[in-house]
């Protein structure tokens, strides 16, 4: 991966920590396409009280108003977390090239289905970029919860 790709991973990272100060979940998203941030997003499930608020389909939704396609070939995605299943979904139906996450989620995320095409073959699946200030920020928030 390159600098670029940690540029834009910081930028996820300040999502997440804007979620953080808002008491949700801190997982930040960014969408980028030739070098532009085309849609952000950071979990707000509970200001909003919708379960599908997560961090991707809030970018997701931007990028593709920015856009104004629902499809997003040729995009990035950049997320501080392992997306859900929800969130891979959503992240095939939009067509994007290309995920970058910082941390794994064991527990939630699409990668534990090794067996599942969630994903369209072709996205370029890339991952651990920056984990160690993804995991810490989410080790931080959970710690303060117990």
């Amino acid at each position: 991966m390159t600098a670029q790709d940690e540029h834009f991973m910081q930028l996820a990272l300040e999502e997440a920590l804007l979620a953080a100060d808002e008491d949700e979940v801190p997982v930040g998203a960014v969408v980028v396409m030739d070098g532009q941030v085309l849609g952000r997003g950071h979990n707000q499930t509970e200001t909003l009280r919708d379960v599908t608020a997560h961090a991707e389909i809030i970018a997701l939704t931007a990028a593709a108003n920015h856009l104004g396609s629902k499809y997003l070939p040729g995009c990035t995605l950049y997320v501080t977390l392992e997306p859900c299943d929800m969130c891979a979904g959503a992240i095939a139906l939009s067509q994007i090239s290309r995920i970058v996450f910082g941390v794994a989620d064991p527990k939630r995320g699409f990668t534990r289905h090794p067996d599942a095409q969630i994903l369209h073959k072709k996205v370029i699946v890339e991952h651990d970029l920056l984990a160690d200030e993804c995991s810490r920020l989410l080790k931080e928030f959970f710690a303060g919860k117990r």
